[in-house]
């Protein structure tokens, strides 16, 4: 080993760059490997080992060269390897770092057709992501069938499905009234929950209403006929006419559909709610009660929601005819029904009567 702190007793050269030394300065003592370095001023040939011959001169900076400083033997650390800058114990330069990458990070090599079209399923399988997906999608489905049963609005008679007979109700709000026994409805699904009232208009204008209603037909009742297609009107058909208005007009219905009739309306009982408590009436059961409408007589196609409720229908009306309630007046017979009784002509009757004479009078044509 070699001592080349000797060599300089007036302190190592000052390299380009390099910050001015004190002339008191001297250079702390560093031991190199031997066969490495050159006399910087003898020029000796220093002992080369293995070599047969030694290195190319290199330039003045280069010639100097020390290791790494150990803070407490000043010993040069063998494994690293020399370094051609000055030593400065202000500023060392930290040893070099290298990064080994584990072999299960390193890229694979992989054929480009071997990668197409190729999807990592694991993710998918993994239990958590199986459970959240079953819900969002259970969810969903959910969300959809009770929109379709519950909240789909109907804009017409035409857009129920045959599915829904019998099965659901409608909701809704009465746009007009006809005649005696059927309205317009305008489908409200959800009421008041789904905002209908206060946070979603139901039109008032007529010209907003067209096409946007379905036409109702009370179930299991006939009214009397009013005047229209040239044919006079029957005795108290305004006066149902008028009661159907004040009692049904501008109020929430609930009607349970049976069926769609061949002039595209929707056969129904039909429930509303009246003050002041607000209990459920049944509309055609209470125009019964009154005489303002007989039973459906119609040999095909008479609906009453059932055999309890038909019951119930032809107990009403033969109490209201009882007492000569309506359009059963007539038939009492005068002074406390001591005078002659006088058969009534039900709607049925007057349509066919009134048919009847159209066809003879294009017969005798």
């Amino acid at each position: 080993m070699i001592n080349v702190g000797r060599h300089f007793p007036s302190g190592p050269p000052q390299l380009p760059g390099s910050p001015a030394k004190n002339k008191h300065h001297q250079l702390q003592p560093t031991t190199v490997k031997a066969g490495r370095h050159r006399d910087a001023q003898a020029g000796s040939t220093m002992p080369w080992g293995l070599w047969s011959s030694p290195p190319p001169p290199r330039g003045k900076a280069e010639q100097i060269s020390t290791s790494t400083m150990n803070n407490n033997n000043n010993t040069a650390r063998p494994s690293e390897p020399p370094t051609d800058r000055h030593w400065n114990a202000v500023d060392p330069t930290p040893p070099p770092v290298s990064i080994v990458i584990p072999p299960t990070l390193k890229k694979q090599a992989v054929a480009w057709d071997d990668s197409l079209h190729r999807w990592d399923w694991q993710p998918f399988l993994e239990p958590g992501n199986i459970i959240a997906t079953t819900l969002v999608v259970t969810a969903s489905i959910g969300s959809y069938a009770f929109y379709r049963s519950f909240l789909r609005r109907f804009q017409k008679t035409g857009n129920i499905q045959e599915s829904f007979f019998r099965r659901r109700n409608l909701l809704g709000k009465v746009t007009s009234v006809g005649d005696g026994d059927g309205f317009r409805l305008f489908h409200t699904p959800g009421g008041r929950l789904a905002g209908w009232g206060w946070l979603r208009r139901v039109p008032t204008v007529k010209k907003e209403l067209q096409g946007r209603t379905i036409s109702i037909r009370i179930a299991g009742i006939d009214a009397p006929e009013g005047a229209h297609f040239g044919r006079p009107a029957q005795p108290y058909s305004g006066e149902a006419l008028d009661w159907l208005k004040s009692y049904v007009l501008g109020k929430r219905v609930r009607a349970y559909i049976y069926r769609r009739d061949q002039y595209e309306r929707v056969v129904a009982t039909v429930f509303v709610r009246k003050a002041p408590f607000f209990l459920r009436k049944d509309v055609g059961l209470e125009m019964l009660k009154r005489g303002l409408a007989t039973i459906y007589e119609a040999k095909t196609g008479a609906e009453f929601g059932g055999a309890k409720m038909k019951a119930n229908y032809l107990a009403a009306e033969a109490t209201a005819r009882q007492k000569g309630k309506g359009l059963w007046a007539a038939e009492s017979g005068g002074f406390f029904g001591l005078g002659k009784r006088k058969d009534i002509e039900s709607p049925r009757a007057y349509k066919e009567r009134m048919k009847g004479l159209e066809n003879n009078a294009l017969g005798k044509k």
